[in-house]
């Protein structure tokens, strides 16, 4: 059984520390050159330029899960996929530690930031799609804080919030056991709330299985978060995504 809970509001665009798993990975696509022959003289290859999909996922993997979007994460963006046929889907493992130093988080938060502000720069038309989880989910969540939490200085190399701007090339957000307060405060008691922006809240699904302790109150069933990649809980956010990306395509 799957609690979900509403958008909940996120923390800062550059700070982070919960449980989950780990990830790096990456996906920025070159175009192909095209190179013209005039007369007989050769002329110069056109500059090479992005290779824009319908679909961006930037994904934070969970704590100690390899390299890129982990199993979570996959078993989300294959669904995706298959929701939304025709269309192109690019991915983008964030890039961060997903250890147990939580304080290293905020390094995702960054990177999701930079990605998410660089896909909305140079492809304008493609849907974004941001997601985590576990520790990757408090990634995903804090980057789309609308502000610094009062109080909490921002880490070296992190900058603010998202610009208002980018908040339109978002199209959806799905985060699957979010870190609750008690655990977060657990983790790490220097963590600011998880709290998602105004400006993304309408277009967030939180996934919590029942039993979970890392966002279930009271939950003490560890298969239970791990289990979000093979019990339809990744579909289930699919059809939420997609639904968001091109409405109606998905039931």
């Amino acid at each position: 059984m799957t609690n979900t809970t509403g958008s909940q509001p996120t923390a800062c665009s550059r700070f982070i520390r919960p449980l989950a798993v780990a990830a790096v990975a990456a996906a920025a696509v070159l175009g192909p050159q095209a190179v013209g022959i005039a007369a007989a003289a050769p002329e110069l290859a056109a500059a090479p330029g992005p290779s824009c999909s319908d679909v961006e996922v930037v994904f934070a993997r969970g704590t100690f899960e390899a390299p890129g979007v982990g199993a979570t994460g996959q078993a989300f963006v294959d669904a995706l996929t298959s929701a939304l046929p025709g269309k192109t889907v690019d991915v983008y493992g964030v890039n961060y530690p997903a250890s147990l130093d939580f304080q290293a988080a905020a390094q995702g938060v960054g990177d999701a930031s930079n990605r998410i502000q660089e896909v909305a720069a140079s492809c304008p038309d493609t849907k974004i799609v941001v997601g985590g989880y576990s520790q990757g989910a408090a990634v995903a969540a804090y980057t789309t804080e609308a502000a610094v939490p009062a109080g909490f200085t921002l880490p070296a190399g992190v900058t603010g919030p998202l610009p208002p701007a980018v908040a339109d090339h978002v199209a959806a957000v799905v985060l699957f056991g979010t870190p609750d307060p008690w655990f977060l405060g657990l983790v790490d008691h220097s963590a600011p709330p998880i709290v998602i922006g105004p400006q993304y809240a309408a277009k967030t699904l939180q996934l919590c299985n029942t039993g979970d302790p890392v966002c279930f109150p009271g939950g003490f069933d560890r298969a239970a978060h791990s289990a979000y990649k093979n019990n339809g809980t990744a579909a289930q956010a699919a059809t939420f995504a997609a639904n968001a990306v091109a409405p109606g395509t998905a039931a």
